[in-house]
Parts: C-alpha cells; structure tokens; sequence
C-alpha cells in the first residue's frame, strides 16, 4: 500500500522515494524541470556541438605534441566508457585506456575492456587496487549503513586517472560520464559525486580497522593540484554529440564485438547488486527510477515505457541469492552479518561529518572565475 503522502512526477518517473524532491503547482519535479532548462539547450545546436568536438579534439592532439598518448580514458568495459574509446579513435585521438580493478569486475567487463584495446589498436594500463585493504574499506561502508557503499571505487577511479596522466605527462582525461543517460541523480542516492574526503577518512576510521594507505582517494586537495597546478582537465565528449546509449551498444556490438549486461553500470558485479537489491531493499530507492527520468527527458524512451518497465523488480528473483552468497563469500561476511546490516537503519550522507558546505562553495568560486563558454 503506497503512503498518503506519495506523489509520482507527471513528466518523468522520479517521485517522492527522495526526500528531497519537490514538485511544481503542475505535478512536474526539480529534477525533470532542472533537466529541461539547464541541460537540454546543451543538445539544440548540433552543429555548434560538432564544432565544439572538432575544436576540442584538435586541441588535445596539438597538447599531446609527440608523447606516446594525448589523453587518458578510464574504461569499465560499459557501454559509455567503451564508446568513448572508439569516438576518440576514429576522430584521430591516441588514447591509453586505464582500467581499475577492485576486485569486482564482471567476465563481460572484463572481455569488453580486452576487446575494445586490441580491435582499436589502444594500450591499455590496469590498476589493480590492495585486495585485502579495499575489502575492509568496504566492509566499512557497508557496516555504517551509508547508502553510498560505492564511494571507495568512486573516489579510487579519478585517483588512479589523474595519477597516471602525470606518470605519462597526459594534460587530458576523457570521461564516459554523460548528460543524456545520467543527468538525473539525488545526492541522497549518489554522494559520490562530491568526493567527499572527510566523510570517507570518517568512516574508514569508525568502522573498520584499517588504515588506508594504497587505496588512493581523490578530493578537493588533489583535484586542485591536479586541475589548478598540473593543468590535467577532464572533458566529456559524449555531452557534445547526439549520444543514445541504445545505439551506441548495438555499434560497439556490430562493429568491436562487445556484449554488454541489460542495465547500466552493471559490468561490477558489486555495483550490480548495491543498485538492483541493496537500494531497493534496505534503503527505498529504486535507482531505475533515476535512470529512467533522464532518458524520458532526453527523448530516448517514453514515460509509458518507463512505467512498464517498473513493475518488474529491480533483480531476479531466481538468482538474487546466489549472488548475495558471493558477495558474502568475498567480503568475508557471514549471511546472518549480512542480513543485520540490512536490517539496520539507512543512512545518507546527511548523517555523517561530510564537507558539502565546503565543496560547493569551492566550486560555485571556481565556475565564477572559470564560467563555461
């Protein structure tokens, strides 16, 4: 039985499961509305955004001069990681493909990154974090009940990039991180984003007995030495095309021979089960939900479809399982530990010593003094 209080956007899918939502007299959420205006005049001028790829292109190939790489791709062995790639190849760009492995990689993953480095001719660099010190890591973010069990891999990725384009002197890092698939995230579900160091030394501290000293993390320090002193920029070439992940896949299936899981993000088979099951299950958010809004506002499914789509669960029934016994297995948990975490209250960043005041108000500096043209 819904709660009273429940409300469902009338234009995308997003509804009241984030706290933070809010809706227009019409029925129409912040999200969907925010989308609308700040986002889509992005995709209006295609033949500006062609221009604007050209430029940008050229301008790394002139940065890379005669070093062995112009720029840095981190790749997962998605659809939007393994794209990116092949769009850079065939617009002339010579980039190292970095992979980070922390352990949870899915066989397709894995085929997919080897796939698209030998069909392109791209080399490929792979960090493969501490397994025994990631694992406690997680554990912990797993006890504290935060619904951001992600953030250690999040953090670790631009880490290892960062780090890897100033081993190679590499000024640019091309990101798969795009509008049209996931512009649409509550920071309830997805702090990441903020790459918070202070609630992550916090919880590594109080939940676990470790001290990280080979998982690399990324916050403001070392994104400002990084952008502000070694002058490495990230850029994302999938906001200036028509990008459409559907298509996209079927590409990269034609033309490299890829496979790919159904859902995004699905190619960690963590990652898989934090979306399908834990989200759901423990916390109430259905992370479809998200998914879904952004492509209805990026014209590539309807809500109809979308709706449909919803009345099945997030995971298989039949398998779910089997893979929370592997997660168990790995992490070095027992099913009845498992179960209790589950059972705890959940938690969101909110709940925790976090640094968002502090990192907003160094971004908003930031985009004043460096406003997107």
């Amino acid at each position: 039985m819904l709660d009273s209080q429940y409300q469902q956007c009338v234009r995308c899918v997003m509804d009241t499961s984030d706290p933070d939502i809010v809706f227009n007299a019409d029925g129409t959420c912040n999200h969907c509305t925010d989308y609308i205006l700040r986002i889509n005049p992005l995709f209006d001028d295609p033949k500006r955004n062609e221009e604007r790829v050209r430029n940008l292109f050229e301008q790394i190939k002139s940065k890379g001069g005669q070093k062995p790489y112009d720029s840095i791709i981190g790749i997962s062995g998605g659809v939007d990681s393994c794209y990116t790639a092949y769009y850079a190849k065939i617009n002339g760009l010579n980039p190292l493909l970095v992979h980070l492995d922390n352990g949870w990689n899915t066989e397709l993953a894995v085929q997919n990154i080897q796939t698209v480095a030998e069909k392109l001719d791209l080399d490929l660099e792979t960090v493969v974090l501490d397994w025994s010190e990631f694992r406690e890591i997680q554990l912990a973010f797993l006890r504290s009940s935060i619904v951001d069990i992600e953030i250690p891999s999040d953090l670790a990725i631009p880490a290892a990039l960062h780090q890897i384009a100033d081993k190679h002197g590499v000024k640019t890092i091309l990101s798969g991180g795009n509008y049209s698939s996931e512009g649409i995230l509550p920071l309830q579900w997805g702090y990441h984003v903020m790459k918070d160091m202070k609630l992550y030394r916090h919880i590594v501290r109080k939940f676990s007995k470790v001290k990280r000293k080979k998982t690399p993390g990324f916050g403001l320090c070392k994104e400002f030495w990084y952008k502000m002193i070694k002058g490495i920029k990230t850029y994302y070439p999938l906001n200036f095309i028509n990008y459409n992940k559907d298509e996209a896949r079927l590409l990269l299936e034609k033309e490299l021979g890829c496979k790919f899981p159904d859902r995004k993000h699905h190619e960690s088979r963590y990652t898989s089960f934090w979306q399908s099951y834990m989200m759901p299950v423990k916390y109430g958010f259905d992370y479809r939900l998200a998914t879904f809004s952004t492509q209805i506002c990026s014209g590539q499914i309807t809500q109809e479809e979308a709706l449909e789509e919803l009345k099945n669960l997030p995971y298989n029934v039949e398998t779910i399982g089997r893979e929370k016994h592997f997660i168990c297995k790995k992490l070095q948990i027992s099913p009845e530990e498992f179960d209790k975490i589950l059972r705890q209250k959940p938690l969101t960043y909110k709940d925790f010593p976090n640094s968002k005041k502090r990192i907003n108000f160094v971004y908003s500096v930031y985009r004043f003094l460096f406003p997107k043209r």
